[in-house]
């Protein structure tokens, strides 16, 4: 049904570090293998394509096919802007887990000491940071699923209105269970924001994009990093929303927004949670710390700090996945053989997950499909 053109076939990639000869050698076989995987997500209609940035060997490499903007016939490449969706939780857990290292901040601390205004609330009293930032909480994944009454978006008084009504309901228990919520890490963003006394886009650029020099990662684009935006499109090819513009499921205030970034970027950011940065100890020390597992889910899967960790017994894979109408990504890495990848997709509900998990086990020798398990996106 979708068929790789041999226009796509022809990727862009960028090699850093390799010679000429070796290049031709590892980098073909690994192109192939990214190839032949990733032609599942590619559309026969144009409208859309699929940036792979893979870290094997210590070097990085880009793939890049199909389109950034049909209408415009203008190619993906290293340097567009994707819509991260769900991979953009792993910023506010590795500043959580930055503060906690350097003392700042505990897991078990309530979410209740920082947002002051949930002191006035019942069981969102009981929870914690570390319960929040690992989808422990019991919090629902939006707030519509408990109030259908509700009209509109929900502002930032009406997210602390929920927060302080909501019920721990059997099988919603803090710590006793996984449930995916988007409106948990959305409060561990406004946590930061209180600790710190500064807006979060602040704190992600001052504490980890900054000194990783990730100059291509925001919430709110400037024209010109907007000028780079891909057009999302929905799974059956219809643009969604303007490149470079996204919010935040139903939630309608500046922390809620949604993070975008590039490539190129984001092997920066594979890079130094793989924790091959020789500068950047400090911070590499907090991203480990936050890819620990805090909660088993069942045997092959374990919720760590939103970074869930996989495990076939054969091969274990620290990943997240993200999935919006409009964008589909994936980051991971195996540990046990240093390959990492990067998948960012500008359309919706496309197999970026088992793409990307599938070429991990691939190029680590190791057949067969990777286990359904793990948490869904977005």
């Amino acid at each position: 049904m979708r068929l790789i053109r041999s226009a796509l076939l022809a990727a862009v990639i960028g090699l850093l570090g390799l010679g000429a000869g070796r290049a031709q050698t590892d980098g073909g076989d690994l192109e192939r293998a990214v190839a032949r995987n990733v032609q599942d997500m590619l559309p026969d209609d144009s409208h859309g394509g699929v940036a792979v940035a893979l870290r094997a060997g210590g070097r990085i490499l880009f793939y890049n096919y199909g389109k950034a903007n049909a209408r415009l016939d203008r190619p993906i490449d290293t340097d567009a802007i994707f819509n991260l969706a769900s991979v953009g939780k792993l910023f506010a857990t590795t500043l959580l887990a930055q503060a906690v290292k350097r003392g700042e901040m505990r897991l078990d601390d309530p979410v209740a000491n920082y947002v002051t205004e949930l002191r006035q609330g019942g069981d969102i009293r009981e929870v914690t940071l570390g319960e929040i930032a690992s989808h422990t909480s019991g919090l629902p994944r939006e707030p519509e699923q408990y109030e259908p009454w509700h009209r509109g978006r929900y502002s930032r008084a009406d997210f602390i209105r929920f927060l302080n009504a909501w019920k721990a309901s059997p099988g919603h228990e803090p710590g006793r269970q996984d449930i995916y919520s988007n409106l948990a890490m959305i409060l561990l963003r406004l946590v930061l924001e209180r600790r710190f006394h500064e807006p979060f886009s602040t704190l992600m650029r001052e504490r980890v994009t900054g000194p990783l020099a990730m100059d291509s990662t925001a919430l709110t684009l400037s024209p010109a990093l907007r000028a780079r935006a891909v057009q999302g499109y929905g799974p059956l090819g219809r643009p969604i929303g303007a490149p470079g513009i996204g919010e935040s499921s139903n939630l309608d205030f500046p922390v809620a927004g949604q993070i975008f970034s590039s490539p190129r970027d984001m092997a920066t950011f594979l890079t130094a949670n793989m924790g091959e940065l020789p500068d950047q100890r400090e911070l590499q020390d907090a991203m480990a710390f936050a890819q620990q597992g805090v909660f088993t889910v069942n045997p092959h899967f374990t919720q760590g700090l939103a970074w869930q960790i996989v495990n076939r017994g054969d091969l274990v894979i620290v990943d997240k996945n993200g999935g919006l109408p409009n964008t589909s990504t994936y980051i991971g890495f195996a540990p046990s053989t240093k390959i990492g990848i990067v998948i960012l997709a500008n359309r919706g509900r496309q197999k970026a997950t088992a793409v990307g998990r599938r070429i991990l086990h691939e190029l680590a020798r190791e057949r067969g499909e990777p286990p359904p398990e793990g948490a869904d996106p977005d």
